[in-house]
């Protein structure tokens, strides 16, 4: 069972695909269940609205469909010992400046595995606007699929959550440490990108040149500079 917290349109969508690829979904906004409006496709498939705390004792895998900055909020001890599916990003335009994740040696989901020490989180979702999730998903073996990037320490959440990104009509590329989780957030070629496997890796392997990777190199290179050891 999949559980999603955060109703927006964004975690509608990925409500409607998790359904239609046969999984049993719950989703959780912040209010009463009732007034989440569910379209009719995704109540067909038997997706359930509910509260965040059925979502996270109920649902083995939680996806984080919320604005980054409500992560604290984010129930802990509910989630421990579950696979988290990070699909959030530091937005500062929306945000607000949170000094936590300006950090750019930092990821935004390492920041999230610190609040959730109990649980596996993976990167996942968070680079794809959810019109292209809503009209690209596609059946594997079609040519023209689109591809999701995920990112995790733990290789058999990775795994888990790639077999889950194919089920509901994308290409899995996997980056194999959640700190590369980075490489798919704002400041970087892929976030907002549309392209299939092969332009999502080349984009990722790009990431040195990205605003983001020179940011990275930067604070590296003065972290690693003589003048800071004195």
């Amino acid at each position: 069972m999949i559980g999603i917290l955060g109703a927006g349109k964004f975690g509608v969508v990925l409500a409607r695909l998790a359904a239609a690829a046969g999984y049993r979904v719950l989703i959780a906004g912040s209010g009463d269940p009732k007034r989440i409006a569910l379209p009719h496709d995704v109540l067909a498939h038997g997706a359930t609205a509910t509260t965040a705390a059925a979502v996270a004792q109920q649902a083995e895998i939680v996806i984080l469909a919320l604005p980054l900055n409500k992560y604290r909020e984010i129930p802990a001890n509910a989630l421990a010992g579950k696979l988290v599916i990070d699909a959030m990003n530091y937005w500062w335009a929306a945000d607000g400046v949170q000094a936590e994740f300006t950090d750019p040696l930092t990821s935004s989901s390492e920041i999230v595995q610190n609040h959730l020490s109990a649980s596996r989180v993976v990167k996942a979702f968070n680079h794809m606007g959810y019109t292209d999730l809503e009209d690209e998903a596609r059946p594997a073996g079609q040519t023209d699929r689109k591809a999701i990037g995920v990112a995790a320490d733990d290789a058999e959440a990775l795994d888990l959550v790639a077999s889950i990104v194919n089920d509901i009509g994308f290409h899995p590329v996997r980056l194999r440490q959640l700190a590369d989780g980075a490489k798919l957030e704002p400041g970087t070629e892929p976030f907002g990108a549309d392209v299939d496997a092969a332009e999502l890796q080349a984009m990722i392997d790009r990431f040195p040149t990205s605003q983001r990777g020179l940011r990275r190199a930067a604070a590296l290179a003065a972290r690693n500079s003589p003048a800071s050891a004195d």
